[in-house]
């Protein structure tokens, strides 16, 4: 019984000690070095190697072990909020710079929201991960990593974002040469021409506004950020778990 109790009590405690730094993280890049680091955070510009995926991926799944151990002696909404704090938020931080990155590591990421799913559902190994995905309406990782993208887009068009972040866009309209297109009425952004797919498509400068124009209209006519929130998620939980339509 000692030995459960100190368990938890380790468990809460890295839970609240993960939740300070959910949602919102400061990247700032060097010109001279490609990598860069901000809260404890790494980034890279190569797309087949980041550090931060391999310190990711094994401290996820230390938390998912820790988690684990405590599994019987806590209620199902209790398990689910330690998984949400310690492990999917942690997945979380700082994922918006890992878009566009190699496959391999988008499947490592992806392993360890298989394992929580796992965990949560209380399945086996080798059952399939779809349904439980689809019954916990989660998202996968490519579909998260847009989805905090997209949000934040839609922060710096609503001063809301830092202003650093918001100088990055420019909506067609404001061009002055694109006034007359077709795109000008649709709220697009301009998507800015890059030599390099390694780092220039990833850029936020880039990554973010074709992200932006790839959305539905009804989605980027949001007037609040629940709202955008909502129909946002809706529209890519139907891309993660029916690719097809």
């Amino acid at each position: 019984m000692y030995n459960i109790c100190h368990s938890l009590v380790k468990t809460l405690f890295q839970c609240l000690r993960y939740m300070f730094c959910m949602h919102y993280f400061v990247l700032t890049t060097s010109s001279q070095e490609s990598t860069s680091a901000t809260l404890g955070y790494t980034s890279t510009a190569t797309i087949h190697e980041d550090p931060r995926v391999s310190d990711c991926v094994s401290s996820c799944f230390a938390s998912l072990r820790h988690i684990r151990s405590i599994r019987r002696s806590v209620s199902k909404p209790v398990l689910m909020s330690l998984v949400r704090a310690m492990d999917l938020a942690r997945l979380d931080y700082g994922i918006i710079t890992l878009n566009n990155i190699s496959q391999r590591l988008m499947n490592r990421l992806q392993s360890v929201l298989n394992a929580a799913a796992r965990l949560v559902c209380i399945s086996r190994k080798y059952d399939r991960i779809s349904p439980l995905l689809r019954d916990l309406h989660w998202l996968r990782v490519p579909e998260r990593i847009k989805f905090r993208l997209a949000v934040l887009v839609f922060r710096c068009r609503n001063h809301t974002a830092p202003e650093y972040l918001s100088r990055e866009l420019q909506c067609v309209v404001d061009d002055e040469s694109r006034r007359r297109l077709r795109s000008a009425s649709f709220q697009r952004l301009v998507v800015r021409r890059t030599r390099l797919t390694t780092a220039g498509d990833r850029a936020f400068g880039t990554a973010a506004p074709r992200l932006w124009n790839s959305l539905p209209a009804d989605v980027v006519a949001s007037q609040s950020l629940a709202t955008f929130k909502g129909q946002l998620k809706t529209f890519l939980f139907k891309q993660s778990h029916n690719p097809r339509l």
